[in-house]
């Protein structure tokens, strides 16, 4: 995980290497002018966790990340996976007590920041370190990995920039706060954990087999929906030999099965709008029971993104221009 230029190119070349040596500098004199007078005063648990909006970008993300990390939160009222991931990064950010800090960005309200970003879906989570600014992850994760993340960020300010947090002063938080009574467990809580921890073990059927017993009793529930379908993906893709799938796919491109097989290592990859693609120009190919299966599929892949992504609501588009 490297820090990368506000541009999100990924291209390195000699103007990132500058900029990250040209932020590491201004890190250290913003730490020198705060230790010369008399050091860092504590902050309230609070500022931990702020909303952000363009106008206050520079102050509060882009000064702040001198100091200690800022992680971006790009949400909006309308996306149910923002939802759930909100409290969780509330309430790590809070945990964690100032090792960083969470920036909570309404894309509806902050056009300019999304295109500025290259946000395609929310929730997408972007980190600024000491002026740079990297992806961290986009959609929901599980909270193991979502803790890996936050540890290897923190690790990457500490030994390139330095940061090692903020101070935070509970006295603050006062005795309401300390003594807040917990939120109690919902009903399939347990089991979406279950869930969760077979994925981070790579246990795709447990998996699977969690949230099926979830999607029993509450067939509507998004986190279980979204969950079986990303284990379904990976118990498919951990059987295949990429190569294999890869050459009988553009040796055949009539091969239904070739071209689904190939479709979830695109999308496993990361190449989402491929993957999509590919079996839009399959619908088109075919009929019958094959055309089904490769619309179904489909369907599958768009659970995985999530029904707010731009990119499903292009593919749907474009499904139905070759369905109708």
């Amino acid at each position: 995980m490297q820090p990368r230029n506000m541009s999100m190119s990924g291209v390195v070349d000699l103007a990132a290497v500058k900029a990250a040596g040209e932020a590491k500098v201004k890190a250290e004199q913003a730490r020198a002018e705060t230790a010369r007078q008399g050091g860092p005063a504590a902050v309230p648990p609070s500022s931990l966790v702020i909303d952000v909006d363009e106008a206050g970008f520079e102050s509060d993300v882009l000064q702040r990340s001198a100091e200690v990390p800022v992680v971006i939160d790009f949400w909006a009222e309308w996306c149910e996976p923002c939802k759930q991931l909100g409290p969780l990064l509330e309430r790590l950010a809070r945990e964690y007590n100032g090792r960083f800090v969470l920036a909570k960005v309404d894309v509806d309200a902050n056009q300019m920041l999304m295109q500025q970003f290259g946000i395609q879906g929310i929730p997408a989570v972007f980190a600024v370190v000491a002026g740079q600014a990297l992806p961290l992850f986009q959609g929901a994760a599980p909270e193991s990995q979502i803790r890996e993340t936050l540890d290897q960020l923190i690790q990457v300010g500490e030994e390139r920039f330095g940061l090692t947090g903020i101070a935070v002063d509970q006295d603050e938080a006062g005795p309401e706060a300390a003594q807040a009574p917990e939120v109690p467990a919902g009903p399939y809580d347990a089991l979406l954990e279950a869930a969760a921890q077979a994925l981070d073990a790579n246990d795709f059927a447990g998996a699977v087999q969690a949230y099926k017993n979830v999607l029993s009793d509450e067939p509507a529930n998004s986190e279980a929906k979204l969950g079986l379908a990303q284990a379904e993906l990976l118990a498919r893709v951990q059987q295949m030999d990429p190569q294999q799938v890869r050459k009988d796919a553009a040796g055949d491109p009539g091969d239904v099965d070739a071209q689904i097989a190939a479709a979830d290592l695109d999308l496993v990859g990361g190449h989402v709008e491929d993957a999509f693609g590919r079996l839009v120009e399959t619908v088109r190919r075919n009929f019958g029971d094959d055309r089904d299966r490769v619309r179904v599929r489909l369907l599958e892949l768009f659970e995985v993104i999530g029904p707010e992504d731009p990119r499903v609501g292009a593919a749907r588009t474009a499904l139905a221009r070759v369905l109708f």
